[in-house]
């Protein structure tokens, strides 16, 4: 009996101490994992680039597509080239890896210094690479590692917040290094395989496979509640450190540059990761490596889609349209004579705004949510005038509003 006893509590001794190295083992992993960019002594781990993303993305329709005159697609890009056959990953790794580099950020403040870890991808002979805005921004270093382990320091061309793009150069590319091409992202559709090659946790040349899981999301900017249109959302795994590189259809052209991931609460990868789309690169890159920003145009007003309270408070036909919160003050709204909401209503157990203009209708396409309405501001240029079609207490009007410069912290 005693001996049993002591083998029992033996066994009970050698499962607590397995319990125990086993969370040691996993805090030594997750630590890491949970660290954010920040002003750090350069011997800490490269920290967090891609920020933490709540799942409440909204569907926007397809961006409007890039000028023909702007970085026109390549012809080893172009639909129907056969590029290289679905199934080949390692041929496909070959021939996309050399044109993928990692980056390093180096931040001083208050004589410290931090260092982070990003990604990007090669868009021409002339050593340009398109990474994140917020890969390099604050940045007074920055070095681009090459496939093959060649180190070259890097200038930022250009960037901009809004679309979370931003461009470096370096003086020349390592032999074997090359341009990727560019797909047409108003092509890709739910399903399509997707592939993401970058510097995840800082390990370079890293590869993952997964699907388009949705297209046309609208995920923030992290800049004054602006959003960035018809993102493409993957299971790809993306991480830490993937923030700027490229993702790829099957044929290696790029479709998306990796910014973010929805998380739950971790900074570790939960299979819902989001990537700005290609036509967006291919409407903004050009500009800034030719000026080093770009000019987002301005409506300046704030407020959210019909949904049935909306409905029902404000007593509308349909439950569809962008509903007018508030007109900022000075803004091209309120120079075209729109109005915001002028009291609220009881709807349920809900104060529901009431009285605000309802948008339909821009440039003569049908506006089924607010995030449509921001699409359709965002296919502008500043100077250029928005038609718009309206209901106002029960009645359908034509407004026209002639869109401005982005303010800096403006709103919508």
């Amino acid at each position: 009996m005693n001996r049993k006893m002591f083998a029992l509590i033996g066994g009970i001794g050698c499962v607590v101490v397995i319990v125990l190295l086993a969370a040691v083992a996993i805090s030594l992993v997750w630590i890491p994992m949970q660290a954010q960019r920040a002003v750090t002594q350069a011997t800490l781990p490269a920290p967090t680039l891609i920020p933490g993303l709540g799942a409440t993305e909204q569907a926007v329709p397809t961006f409007t597509p890039a000028p023909p005159n702007l970085t026109p697609l390549p012809a080893s890009a172009a639909p129907g080239s056969p590029g290289i056959a679905p199934g080949s990953l390692e041929a496909l790794y070959r021939q996309v890896n050399p044109g993928v580099v990692s980056v390093q950020v180096f931040i001083t403040s208050g004589g410290t210094t931090g260092q982070g870890a990003g990604s990007g991808f090669i868009l021409d002979e002339e050593g340009h690479i398109v990474t994140n805005d917020h890969v390099v921004a604050n940045a007074q270093r920055v070095t681009v590692i090459f496939y093959n382990g060649i180190e070259a320091e890097a200038t930022i061309v250009g960037t901009d917040a809004d679309s979370d793009l931003a461009v470096i150069r370096v003086g020349a590319l390592a032999e074997g290094a090359h341009p990727l091409p560019l797909g047409d992202s108003d092509q890709v559709q739910v399903g399509d395989w997707a592939v993401a090659i970058g510097n995840p946790f800082s390990l370079g040349g890293s590869m993952s496979l997964g699907i388009v899981s949705a297209v046309g999301r609208s995920i923030p900017s992290g800049v004054a509640g602006f959003a960035i249109p018809q993102a493409i959302q993957t299971d790809a795994a993306i991480n830490p450190g993937n923030s700027g590189g490229p993702l790829l259809g099957l044929r290696g052209e790029v479709i998306g540059v990796n910014a973010q991931i929805a998380t739950g609460g971790s900074q570790a990868n939960a299979g819902v990761g989001f990537a700005i789309p290609v036509n967006l690169v291919r409407r903004v890159v050009p500009v800034l490596i030719e000026s080093g920003t770009y000019e987002w145009p301005w409506l300046g007003v704030e407020g959210t889609s019909v949904d049935l309270v909306i409905q029902q408070a404000n007593d509308l036909p349909v439950q569809q349209g962008a509903y007018i919160n508030t007109v900022v003050a000075g803004s091209p709204a309120e120079s075209a004579g729109l109005h915001g909401s002028t009291g609220t209503r009881q709807v349920g157990a809900f104060n529901v705004p009431v009285g605000g203009d309802v948008v339909v209708e821009a440039d003569g396409k049908a506006i089924a949510n607010f995030d449509d309405l921001l699409t359709a501001i965002s296919a502008k240029d500043p100077g250029q005038t928005l038609a718009l079609t309206i209901l106002r207490n029960g009645q359908r009007l034509q407004v026209s509003a002639d869109l401005t410069p982005r303010p800096s912290n403006a709103s919508p």
